[in-house]
């Protein structure tokens, strides 16, 4: 059913929505995002909306910026929006959470990954994409199996990234290995080259921002004769984007990054990604997907629950519905303090060195978690 005729002035069920938009912002992932939601608000409505009332997008540009995330979660509140989703920077969806929680409000953070998204335990938050330990653990497996002992991280200061190193280091120093933090406060890229020889790295991971620093890094190693043999890695995603491929070239590829996708979609998935790639300029990113299945998880919930708050936030346990990348169930995991869909899955990937422009797969992981964890506080909102 469409919403068409007399229906359309039916007021419509408003739900805010989070994007990095503008810069310092990563205005790229920003675009695949919004354009998931787009995508996944249109179909919503083409089947007849929210009982009959279209659902509307309230767009807000974060450009990165947790205070202005947290003025619009605040503001889309007074608004009157049933729910917010969305965001890609981590520490911006921590603001946006804090709020969240503070003015009991729904948000669902479609693809920030951040272990520690809210201080507190906290019903109101849910989370589709994997917190940041698991698919960083899982990066660091693919180095120590490849034979990496001796892993330098380039970290610039912030909260995702010192989160991403202590990870790593955790990690891998737990395997024999040893990781070699290089301070990228002011980046150097000669130094850092000088560095990697100094500490003997067979591995650099880039822990740091786009295209600064890490453009000018990427090109000094592979110009540096002394480097020829270090893989460079980049376990945040960069690498899936476009603005990477045009920046770097060939220079960008074979550096292995995560990103959360299945070794094979779903139907929906499969007809998801014709409509996205009509609407993008380069083939959708994991962050395309996670903001359709956003939508469409938050719809089942308004169908099912209605659009009080305090409904859609008591459903997060009780989610079952098939998303573009398999069925998305809501649990509270050990040691979290949001509902966490258990579990995405991750993929380690790279751009092909013989055709830049295609991605090849290098590891999988598609572990489920115990669903006798999903019913765990299930009782209201005491979660």
């Amino acid at each position: 059913m469409s919403l068409q005729g007399g229906q359309v002035d039916r007021p419509a069920v408003r739900v805010g929505a989070l994007v990095p938009l503008s810069r310092p912002g990563w205005v790229e992932a920003g675009r695949h995002l919004l354009a998931g939601l787009e995508l996944g608000v249109e179909e919503v409505n083409d089947a007849g909306g929210i009982g009959g009332r279209p659902l509307e997008l309230d767009v807000r540009d974060t450009a990165a910026d947790p205070r202005r995330a947290a003025a619009a979660v605040e503001e889309l509140a007074e608004l009157g929006v049933a729910a917010v989703v969305g965001e890609y920077h981590s520490v911006v969806a921590r603001a946006a959470a804090a709020r969240a929680d503070a003015f009991a409000v729904p948000f669902l953070c479609s693809s920030a990954v951040l272990d520690e998204l809210t201080e507190q335990d906290t019903p109101w938050v849910a989370r589709l994409c994997p917190p940041q330990s698991r698919g960083w653990r899982f990066y660091a497996d693919h180095l120590i199996d490849s034979g990496h002992r001796r892993i330098a991280v380039a970290v610039q200061p912030s909260v995702y990234w010192a989160s991403g190193a202590r990870i790593l280091r955790d990690h891998v120093s737990a395997h024999g290995g040893v990781v070699v933090e290089l301070d990228m406060g002011t980046p150097d890229p000669t130094a850092t080259c000088d560095e990697l020889v100094r500490h003997g790295a067979t591995a650099l991971l880039l822990l740091v921002g786009h295209p600064e620093p890490a453009v000018p890094i990427v090109r000094a190693v592979r110009r540096d004769e002394r480097l020829a043999g270090l893989l460079i890695g980049a376990p945040a995603g960069q690498p899936e984007f476009t603005e990477w491929a045009t920046a770097l070239g060939e220079d960008g590829a074979a550096v292995p990054f995560l990103r959360y996708l299945p070794e094979h979609f779903t139907p929906l998935g499969v007809r998801v990604e014709a409509r996205l790639r009509a609407r993008l300029p380069a083939a959708p990113s994991f962050v395309a997907y996670e903001g359709y299945d956003s939508v469409i998880v938050l719809a089942h919930v308004l169908r099912s629950h209605g659009t009080d708050r305090e409904g859609v936030a008591a459903a997060w346990p009780r989610v079952e519905v098939e998303g573009t990348r398999g069925r998305i169930r809501f649990s509270r995991p050990s040691g979290s303090r949001v509902w966490q869909w258990a579990w995405p899955n991750l993929q380690i990937a790279d751009r092909d060195p013989a055709q830049p422009g295609r991605f090849r797969v290098l590891r999988t992981d598609s572990r489920q978690e115990p669903m006798d964890r999903r019913l765990e506080g299930e009782d209201g909102l005491a979660g």
